[in-house]
């Protein structure tokens, strides 16, 4: 049932496409014939490489089109410098030739999987890029430096046309776009925590948790995208990131608040009918046009929580605990309304440069020294088999495994993109041998190929603005155009468009092959990487002297949670299971640090300092080393008691610090599949 929803969903799409999927269809389409046109005036060698680079870099997204097509030109470059040096330096020796090269792929590929997108798309490209213009020019060394030339000049002239076409033909800002995205990420936050605290059945709030993560993972991404729109741009980006952290705190104090309700609490009974009616409000369509009213009532409602105090029979530290969730709630919503705001307006730019928040990212070197290895010995065994045969169509070959193989080997799930781009090409190929086999040779000229690739290329690229078939598509449109190679002068030579197309097809198998065999992807042990270094960060906030700063803690967090969706999303419960702790993994974070700063206050008492620290590291040995039995019960009731000890006082301080304990228990109690540390 679920397949058919999907394949109805995209029939849906495809048949019934935006506006925006018109002007991205035809735009990406007269760009690409501009280009050829170019390429022909210019008689380069290879013209269809120009067009073929306009689909190549094509988004819908202005600032998308102009970062691919920047670090494309980039990793061209590099990769045509690369061919430069290595051809007369290791050119006499065909072995250690092809041996360098294969390193040259492995180590772009470790810079490709260590960046991210488009910064790894430019490494990725300078690794294969050494391959397509060293590999000729080994065979053919006097023609090196033309075919370098060459090469880079096509892509400048694709580049060129797919950026101005993006930028005067009704462009779609990514500024504008994360605007619109971002306002329905905290609208659904908002539709989110209204079943939350009216206390709905979880069934029916999953599927707008779901929605809402997902969401916020395609903001992320578009983010890195802003800042080559215009200068200026990259504090606009900045502020996304913020809100995206500001989205997920939310997430997690709403899914704190829901489990941990005191529904007969007179302390908090106002302070939740006033958030209950702030998210009503917010839930609405187009109120988000003016945040400035929901930010004054969110400031109140964090000063009805200041003030709120415990009522005669209210456990003061629960109700402590509640208020601190909801202050952390109050924080990270005005946070995503502020991040709204500055996306909409221009901001200070002096101002935005001094409170520029500590951004980290999670970088996996084991992945990337895998992904390397695999790319790296790929290629090499690939070469031999070329090298030891002298069969021609094995230099095409070459060349596809290592695009394939350091592409897409950053992917969650490579098999599954590189077997999606392997359905496009071979879809690909009846059409490229009609119009290049059959018709173009019988009509030629410039006029009779953009009357017959125009009704393919025009619903190509409608397929590739439909977010679910998007690689397909663009394997399809990318392909077509290298099977088709356009020339001015086009002839009937079926021999070698399937010696060439097959190459390509037998070269994708084979860089599967390669992703199944050769150190393979395993998403779920890379999963559970990410959580145990989000574990240690815990422990290290919990065992280090000196307090880190919330916003490096925070972003990294941000960071690591948005490596996990993909590779959890659709994994069932226990995925999700380990995606929400993720996110309470924060909230605990915040609330260790709050303890942390307790502590260097005289509101505790050395006795209580001792206490908090004791428990600090209970939980760090929690977290580092695997409980007895499995379980977090003795530290959690443990906790507890602490706290209510603590508590005892009265003192506000002493109360904050026993609240922040409570926190990071209840945290650790609700999710055990993501605290709990596996043998």
């Amino acid at each position: 049932m679920r397949a058919m929803n999907r394949i109805r969903d995209t029939l849906t799409g495809l048949m019934r496409p935006t506006r925006g999927d018109w002007v991205f269809a035809l735009r990406t389409t007269l760009a690409g014939l501009v280009a050829l046109f170019v390429a022909y005036a210019l008689r380069l060698e290879h013209p269809h490489w120009a067009m073929m680079t306009v689909f190549i870099v094509a988004q819908p997204v202005a600032g998308m089109v102009l970062a691919k097509s920047f670090y494309r030109l980039i990793g061209t470059l590099a990769g045509a410098f690369a061919a430069l040096v290595m051809v007369p330096l290791f050119g006499g020796n065909a072995w250690l030739f092809l041996a360098v090269l294969s390193l040259w792929i492995g180590i772009c590929t470790w810079f490709a999987s260590m960046l991210r997108n488009p910064e790894a798309y430019g490494a990725a490209l300078a690794g294969y890029t050494a391959i397509i213009i060293g590999l000729p020019g080994f065979a053919e060394p006097h023609l090196l430096q033309d075919l370098a030339l060459a090469r880079c000049g096509e892509i400048v002239i694709g580049i060129l046309c797919a950026g101005i076409s993006s930028r005067l033909m009704l462009p779609q800002l990514a500024s504008e776009a994360m605007g619109t995205r971002l306002a329905g990420c905290i609208s659904d936050l908002a539709t989110y925590a209204r079943g939350a605290f009216s206390d709905a059945d979880i069934s029916t709030l999953r599927p707008v948790h779901r929605k809402l993560v997902t969401d916020i993972q395609a903001l992320s991404e578009m983010r890195a995208y802003a800042r080559l729109e215009t200068p200026g741009r990259a504090s606009r980006a900045h502020s996304v990131r913020r809100a995206i952290g500001h989205l997920l705190s939310a997430i997690s104090a709403t899914r704190m608040l829901r489990q941990h309700a005191l529904p007969d609490n007179e302390a908090l009974q106002p302070i939740r009918d006033a958030l209950k009616s702030l998210v009503d409000d917010m839930a609405a369509p187009g109120v988000l046009d003016d945040t400035s009213p929901f930010i004054a009532r969110l400031d109140e409602i964090a000063t009805m929580a200041a003030m709120a105090r415990s009522t005669d029979g209210d456990d003061p530290v629960a109700t402590a605990s509640r208020l601190a969730l909801v202050r952390e709630f109050v924080h990270a919503l005005k946070g995503a309304l502020r991040g709204l705001d500055m996306l909409r307006h221009e901001p200070d730019r002096q101002k935005s440069l001094r409170r520029q928040p500590a951004l980290v990212i999670h970088r996996d070197h084991d992945a990337a020294r895998r992904n390397a290895i695999r790319a790296m010995v790929a290629t090499a065994l690939v070469a031999a088999f070329w090298l030891e045969t002298q069969w021609s169509s094995a230099a095409g070959i070459v060349v596809i495994v290592a695009v394939v193989a350091s592409l897409f080997a950053a992917r969650p799930f490579p098999v599954k993109v590189a077997w999606g781009f392997f359905k496009g090409t071979l879809l690909a190929l009846p059409f490229a041998f009609v119009v290049g086999q059959v018709l173009l040779p019988a009509f030629p000229g410039f006029f009779w190929f953009a009357l017959f690739v125009v009704p393919i290329l025009v619903p190509a690229a409608l397929a590739m603005a439909n977010p679910r078939l998007t690689g397909v598509a663009t394997a399809f449109a990318i392909n077509f155009l290298a099977f088709l190679s356009p020339h001015q002068s086009m002839s009937y030579d079926p021999a070698e468009f399937l010696a060439g197309s097959g190459s390509i097809l037998i070269g994708i198998l084979l860089a599967i092959g390669v992703f199944l065999t050769v150190l393979p992807a395993n998403p779920r042990r890379t999963a559970e990487g990410i959580v145990r270094a989000m574990r240690e960060d815990l422990a290290r906030l919990c065992l280090h002297e000196r307090i880190a700063k919330r916003s490096a803690f925070e972003s990294l967090a941000y960071d690591r949670i948005s490596q996990l969706l993909p590779l959890l999303q659709g994994s069932g419960k226990e995925g999700e299971a380990l995606i929400a702790g993720s996110v309470a993994a924060v909230t605990a974070g915040l609330s260790v640090l709050r303890l942390r700063i307790s502590m260097l206050g005289s509101g505790l008492t050395a006795a209580d300092k001792e206490e908090a620290g004791d428990f600090l590291r209970q939980v760090a040995r929690g977290l580092l080393v695997k409980p007895a039995g499995s379980s977090w019960a003795g530290t959690v009731a443990a906790a507890r008691q602490t706290a209510g000890r603590i508590a005892a006082s009265g003192k506000g301080e002493a109360l904050q610090a026993a609240a922040s304990m409570r926190v990071i228990a209840a945290a650790i109690e609700d999710h055990p599949a993501f605290f709990s540390r596996r043998a």
